[in-house]
């Protein structure tokens, strides 16, 4: 039997220390015939993991058959508003193993999702098919890539057994990193259960695992909510800088360290259109592109509220605490995005004018139907002639303003160019690529879905190999949809 050190375990298991109500603990189920679909060599190095054992030894334990020495499984119980309507949730398909602490003493839950039935499972069959795993995989390395905070993707392993949903499928379990999985909806699941000394409880345990800075502030968990709200900010506003459309921004899925979870009908927007909705089940367009920064402020303001109880005695001034906060949110976010718009353009400094700027650009991308990425590109190289929509008259009276407008700076065009080069990435996991490796992947054959990782592992490097998967796909009269990993 191969050791736990030999194959690099280290865990911790702080979650467990906490009161009962925020978990259950219970062992993944397990499945006959697991078998190791894809490794993440460099995530698994990276936690203190020994690759070379992982790969001959570590698929009983992706597949939850096996409990490595340390770990303490377990369920966590959260709530959430889903598309606005409040429910008590839990992980109803996920098991935390554990948390391990790599060789530079960082700390990282490892999740096995698809592990089974839990209590928290509410009829369902807690199992996950293949397809929704490596979408999850695909994309959260690739926004790793991108620069964007996210959860992170280890090993995916089929089960040997089928799942059901409108068809039969193939079983498979995702191994997820996250710093940890604590949500909005959990801060809103213990003030639910009305226990103030149980939230403070878990507000100090946040604090000192994401923002130990705070344990001395004068009022902690004030400060918690202000930073909470700006790593919020920032992420949201790096989507947005990248096309990124989440697909289901229920208060469950959003962490309070600051990283995307939940890729479930996610996907990247091709042709430049605020409106844009993936989700076969968003109806409505609540979690749209143009609507990913103000559903991101209404989260917050949720947390805001699960806050109340620490923020003062006095309900009328926590209330009062909490809105000021609050009412920065959206400045803040458009500070981010801003800023990050105006590297995408090679523009160092700000003058009063810039908004503007940015906004016929998109006012023109959209009304011209343009790649959202592919534009970007061409205007870092220069090379607009190759894209149709480019061509018109407001588009180069725009381009003029531009150029005029970086020709301001005291930055050399080297300078610039480097700058838009390594804010605007060459490519994105198109959603047809996405497809293209699912489909395949799903038939056993795994080539297609490497080569989609291996271009996507080096968005910024803009090579010659890159140029087959920036292309958007074939004009189509169906919408392309996605839907939850279900």
């Amino acid at each position: 039997m191969i050791t736990n050190n030999e194959l690099g375990w280290n865990f911790d298991n702080s979650y467990t220390r906490l009161p009962n109500e925020f978990f259950t603990k219970t062992n993944p189920i397990p499945v006959s015939d697991p078998k190791l679909v894809i490794l993440n060599d460099s995530l698994a190095q990276l936690l203190g993991l020994d690759v070379t054992e992982l790969m001959n030894h570590g698929v009983e334990i992706f597949a939850g058959n096996r409990i490595p020495d340390g770990a303490e499984p377990l369920a966590q119980s959260y709530a959430g508003h889903q598309f606005g309507h409040f429910t008590m949730l839990g992980d109803g398909r996920a098991v935390l193993l554990g948390e391990q602490i790599t060789p530079d003493k960082a700390r990282f839950d490892i999740q096995l999702k698809g592990a089974g039935r839990t209590p928290y499972s509410r009829g369902g069959d807690g199992r996950a098919a293949i397809g929704p795993m490596l979408r999850e995989y695909i994309i959260s390395e690739a926004m790793h890539s991108l620069r964007i905070p996210t959860t992170r993707s280890l090993a995916v392993v089929t089960t040997g057994e089928p799942i059901y949903r409108e068809t039969e499928l193939p079983g498979a379990i995702l191994t997820r990193i996250a710093s940890s999985h604590i949500r909005v909806g959990t801060f809103q699941f213990i003030t639910g259960l009305g226990k103030i000394a149980e939230l403070k409880t878990f507000a100090d345990y946040t604090i000192d695992r994401h923002y130990p800075n705070l344990r001395d502030a004068d009022h902690p968990y004030l400060a918690l909510l202000r930073e909470v709200i700006k790593r919020q900010a920032s992420l949201i506003a790096k989507w947005q800088l990248v096309g990124f459309i989440h697909g289901v921004m229920n208060t469950d899925n959003m962490t309070i360290s600051g990283e995307t979870i939940d890729y479930g009908p996610c996907a990247f927007m091709d042709t430049y259109d605020p409106e844009t909705v993936f989700s076969s089940i968003d109806t409505g367009g609540r979690y749209a592109y143009k609507n990913q920064p103000y559903i991101g402020g209404w989260n917050l303001a949720r947390f805001a509220e699960s806050l109340l109880p620490l923020l003062n005695e006095n309900e009328e001034k926590a209330l009062q605490l909490a809105q000021d906060e609050m009412t920065k949110y959206i400045g803040i976010y458009r500070e981010y995005w801003h800023d990050g718009m105006r590297e995408k353009l090679g523009l160092f400094d700000q003058e009063e004018a810039d908004q503007d700027l940015i906004e016929e650009l998109l006012e023109l991308m959209k009304r011209n139907q343009l790649d959202f990425t592919n534009t970007f590109v061409a205007l870092t190289f220069d090379t607009l002639e190759n894209i149709k929509g480019c061509r018109t008259d407001d588009f180069k009276k725009w381009y003029d303003k531009w150029k005029e407008r970086q020709n301001r700076q005291t930055r050399s065009t080297e300078e610039i160019h480097e700058l838009m080069r390594a804010s605007n990435p060459a490519i994105i996991p198109r959603n047809h690529r996405v497809e293209e490796a699912l489909d395949a992947a799903t038939e056993g054959d795994y080539s297609v879905m490497e080569r989609l990782l291996e271009v996507l592992k080096n968005p910024f490097e803009h090579t010659p190999e890159q140029e087959a998967y920036a292309n958007p796909p074939e004009p189509t009269n169906t919408p392309y949809q996605t839907f939850c990993g279900t």
